[in-house]
C-alpha cells in the first residue's frame, strides 16, 4: 500500500510510513521545484540521516537547467537559424512561459526580493532569466521549513478516513478484500 498527500520533506514520509503502516508513498507537488526531494527520500529510505540543501546557487543553477531542458523540448527545426542570429526561437519562448509557473516553486523560502520575483515571472527568454538569475546571491543558504511547505493548489488539510482495523494487518483478508471491491464497484463500475 502506499500513502499519499503532504509529501514535502524527507521526515514526511518516514513519518506517514510510521504513522500509517503503508509501503512507500507517491509524490506529487512536493517535488515541484525541488527535484532532489526524490535523492532525499533515496537517502532517508536506505537509513541516512543525510539531506541535501543546496544554497541559492545550486537551486537557480537547477531552475536554469530546467528551462533549458523545456527549450529542447518545445524546440522546433527553424528556431537553430533563430539562434544562432540571436533571435528567440519558438522553443525557447514557450520553455520561458512554461518556466515562470516553476520559479517561485523554485524559490520558495529563499529572500530573493520582490522585485526580482516579479520580473522572473515575466521572462521571455533564457539570456534574460540569466542576466536575473546572476543577480542573486548563490551563497545564501538553504531556508529550511518555509521551503519545504505545500506548493501548487493544496486545499485544506483532510483527515484520511480507512476502513475499521483497517491497519491492524497488512494481510488482506477476505472481507476486507470484499469491502475494497464493493467499495471501488461504485466508483469504477467493477
Amino acid at each position: 500500500m502506499l500513502g499519499n498527500g503532504d509529501i514535502w520533506s524527507a521526515q514526511d514520509a518516514l513519518d506517514m510510513m510510521a504513522r500509517t503502516g503503508c509501503d512507500g508513498v507517491v509524490v506529487g507537488r512536493g517535488c515541484l521545484g525541488r527535484p532532489w526531494l526524490f535523492a532525499d527520500l533515496a537517502a532517508a529510505f536506505a537509513g541516512s540521516p543525510q539531506r541535501w540543501r543546496p544554497r541559492l546557487g545550486q537551486v537557480t543553477a537547477t531552475l536554469r537547467r530546467h528551462a533549458e531542458y523545456l527549450a529542447e523540448f518545445y524546440g522546433t527545426p527553424d528556431d537553430a537559424g533563430r539562434e544562432s542570429s540571436g533571435e528567440v526561437g519558438e522553443g525557447e519562448r514557450r520553455a520561458c512561459r512554461d518556466i515562470r509557473k516553476h520559479i517561485a516553486w523554485y524559490l520558495k523560502g529563499f529572500r530573493a526580493g520582490h522585485e526580482i520575483r516579479h520580473r522572473l515571472a515575466l521572462v521571455d527568454s533564457l539570456a534574460a532569466l540569466d542576466e536575473l538569475l546572476s543577480g542573486l546571491d548563490p551563497a545564501i543558504p538553504w531556508p529550511g521549513s518555509p521551503a519545504e511547505g505545500p506548493r501548487g493548489r493544496a486545499g485544506t488539510p483532510r483527515t484520511v478516513a480507512l476502513p475499521e482495523h483497517w491497519l491492524v494487518s497488512r494481510e488482506l483478508t477476505e472481507p476486507a478484500a470484499a469491502a475494497v471491491a464493493a467499495a471501488e464497484e461504485s466508483v469504477s463500475g467493477g
